[in-house]
């Protein structure tokens, strides 16, 4: 069969060097963090103590520097100085939106830059990370989709874009202050941001492990949500090393269609992946799994969509985000109109299924669904040149 548009584009990134010099300890696990300070003099009886205080020295009051670790005794505090650091990604902008929402670019080793955004709503605050350099897929309504992946990041850069939003929000308790005293700012984590988080599975998983431990940032596993495009084999694997919700890129409701918007579909398809979701939530206890679903005009948006639609996911514990197109320069596609959106949420509503219409959020600073992309990597594309790339022309 021929192919009209890549799976995925290459994978085989070149791996960075550890560099030399101080460790970062930002993401490390609780046993690799042991392991690093016995290798660097730290008696072996004392390593888990040690672990206990630095984690909460870093993860549960924001610490940068040794020196404040003030149960530590000094010649200690000096040896850690010599040997390690506490390093997040550098801010390099922020922009806010009319509504609030909040726009960073994070830029990482190496001098690569990721987008990350902060959406703040009545109940919530919900920070949307990234786990790549670019993306390894090709959707085509997708605008991250058209930077080419650079690499993946590293637990510390996963867990450090938590920590810089947390940092700007003025979130960490203050002396003298107990960790729960005041009421979250940031309370969800969606890994929707650039990159395909199953294609970095380790690293995903150490740094929402160190999001979830108790000991530090200490979200719920229900309040953090991973946004696959349907990466099947890792999907087990998800429920039982990380146990978070899940979401997955649908946006189509034959083969035909999700090969075009959603490549990764030619590798495993809609059958395929709806076996591995039947799954998920009984192996990871979750409630329910999010379908989103982006709104494309004349292209997944009618009656019969959706009636399939509701077909596909029988016997899933589902809800169905339905994405309002976010349009970017140069998208191949259009938004479908409101009428046909709210026609085609009513149908999913009348099956039984949850089908609430997602309200686009900092569209004015490029900041929605699918709009991430790296500021070096924004050059502009014509909607020719993409629309071949991903095999709609």
């Amino acid at each position: 069969m021929t192919q009209t548009a890549p799976i995925t584009q290459d994978v085989m990134t070149i791996p960075r060097k550890q560099a030399e010099g101080p460790i970062n300890l930002v993401g490390l696990t609780r046993d690799r963090m042991r392991e690093a300070l016995i290798a660097h003099g730290t008696p072996e009886k004392q390593a888990k103590m040690r672990v206990n205080q630095i984690w909460q020295w870093i993860y549960q009051w924001g610490v940068r520097d040794f020196d404040s670790m003030t149960n530590l005794a000094k010649a200690y505090r000096k040896e850690l100085a010599e040997n390690f650091v506490i390093e997040i990604p550098e801010m390099v902008s922020k922009q806010v939106s009319a509504d609030g929402t909040r726009k960073y670019l994070a830029r990482i080793a190496g001098g690569h830059e990721v987008e990350v955004v902060y959406i703040p709503e009545s109940d919530r605050g919900t920070l949307c990370i990234s786990s790549q350099v670019g993306c390894t897929l090709t959707c085509s309504f997708c605008h991250t989709g058209t930077q080419k992946l650079v690499r993946n990041l590293h637990a510390g850069e996963i867990i450090g874009q938590v920590m810089m939003a947390r940092d700007d929000l003025g979130e960490w308790p203050r002396p003298g202050e107990g960790a729960g005293e005041r009421p979250r700012l940031l309370s969800n984590i969606v890994l929707m941001g650039m990159g395909e988080p199953l294609y970095n599975f380790d690293n995903v998983r150490d740094a929402m492990k160190i999001a979830m431990d108790g000991e530090g940032i200490s979200l719920s596993r229900r309040r953090i949500t991973l946004s696959t495009s349907g990466v099947v084999p890792e999907i087990a694997k998800t429920a039982e090393e990380i146990g978070c919700m899940l979401a997955v890129s649908f946006h189509a409701t034959t083969d035909e269609v999700r090969d075009k918007l959603v490549p990764i579909n030619k590798k495993w398809n809609i059958a395929t992946l709806l076996d591995a979701l039947r799954a998920y939530p009984k192996a990871s206890n979750s409630e329910r799994i999010t379908f989103e679903y982006v709104m494309l005009k004349d292209v997944n948006d009618s009656d019969e969509d959706a009636r399939r639609l509701v077909q596909l996911i029988k016997g899933i514990p589902a809800k169905i985000n339905l994405i309002p197109f976010n349009e970017w320069p140069g998208a191949p596609h259009e938004r479908s109109d409101w009428d046909r959106i709210q026609a085609f949420a009513d149908i999913v509503y009348k099956a039984g299924y949850a089908s609430p219409i997602r309200t686009p959020r900092g569209e004015d600073i490029m900041a929605a669904c699918g709009q991430l992309k790296s500021a070096t990597e924004r050059a502009r594309k014509s909607r020719r040149q993409i629309e071949s790339e991903a095999g709609l022309g």
